[in-house]
């Protein structure tokens, strides 16, 4: 067993895809292959399954890369004790949601690189329901979030801007027009809300639920930006945070609906594992990521 390999595993088990993985690691995929196959038979045991394309670790991957996830920050901690320039160093794997990472993390993302060179930042773009998961399972050092403002156990995490949010129609939607509704002005309409599990989704579903509202015609999309252009010719209500929505509301593609969604607060939150050791590229991110949403109202 060797560093490589175990730097290779814990790629994979980040990525799940064996060509990103390669890519990342800057090997050709056969190489990727190849370093896994040869850990699996040194340890006895099948790290991952392989389904078509998709990658999925199994329960003895999953106990392993613990143990990985620990020797690669003691290397890190190490490597950074001796480094004489003073320059930090290492790795940060972080994961968000597609909403964040096209309206809020870019901003961040660049400041870092500019910031710390020396620091091999990693980016994961995961669904909302896989998030904590990937926390859980050393997937992932941070992660942003987009959810209602409450605390997490296991979890430290901190509230970085608070998220207002939209029901959206079209303006020539026969409910554009209106200065008030209620929930039977709902009945048939589709709504294009985002994949089961989201936290706004179950929120607002059982907010409709709560008024008497039964089911709902429902169209559901992995991306805002899909549920916004639907919206814009029609072909049903969104509800979309306000950063996702700004150019078009001020354009007049899309007319806020007068539905007060204001019962439960949402905001965008920065998590890490309640029992992760901090390095200092990880500490570095933190630091770097709270100054810039304090310093950046309109990021």
């Amino acid at each position: 067993m060797d560093l490589r390999q175990l730097k290779t595993f814990h790629t994979l088990a980040s990525t799940l895809n064996f060509s990103r993985a390669a890519e990342v690691q800057n090997y050709v995929p056969s190489t990727v292959t190849m370093q896994m196959k040869a850990l699996e038979e040194e340890l006895g045991v099948k790290l991952v399954d392989r389904l078509g394309k998709k990658v999925i670790l199994t329960d003895a991957g999953r106990s392993f890369l613990g143990y990985v996830n620990n020797i690669l920050c003691e290397l890190e901690e190490a490597r950074h004790a001796v480094k004489q320039s003073g320059e930090v160093t290492g790795t940060v794997v972080i994961s968000a949601d597609e909403t964040l990472c096209t309206y809020r993390l870019p901003a961040v993302l660049r400041r870092f690189r500019l910031r710390y060179p020396g620091i091999r930042l990693m980016f994961r773009p995961l669904a909302s329901p896989n998030l904590k998961q990937s926390l859980r399972e050393g997937g992932a050092d941070i992660i942003f979030m987009l959810d209602e403002d409450k605390g997490e156990t296991g979890y430290c995490g901190e509230k970085l801007r608070d998220e207002p949010f939209y029901v959206l129609a079209a303006p020539d939607h026969p409910l554009a027009a209106r200065s008030a509704l209620t929930i039977e002005d709902f009945n048939g309409e589709t709504f294009l809300l985002t994949e089961k599990g989201c936290s706004y989704r179950t929120f607002f579903e059982r907010s409709l639920s709560q008024k008497g509202m039964g089911g709902i015609t429902e169209l559901e999309f992995n991306s805002a930006e899909a549920i916004k252009q639907c919206a814009k010719i029609g072909m049903g209500i969104a509800i979309l945070p306000e950063m996702a929505v700004t150019a078009e509301v001020n354009r007049g593609e899309l007319v806020p609906l007068p539905w007060d969604l204001m019962a439960t607060s949402f905001a965008t939150q920065m998590f890490w594992h309640e029992e992760k050791w901090i390095s200092p590229a990880i500490e570095a991110f933190l630091g770097l990521t709270r100054d810039t949403f304090l310093k950046n109202s309109t990021l």
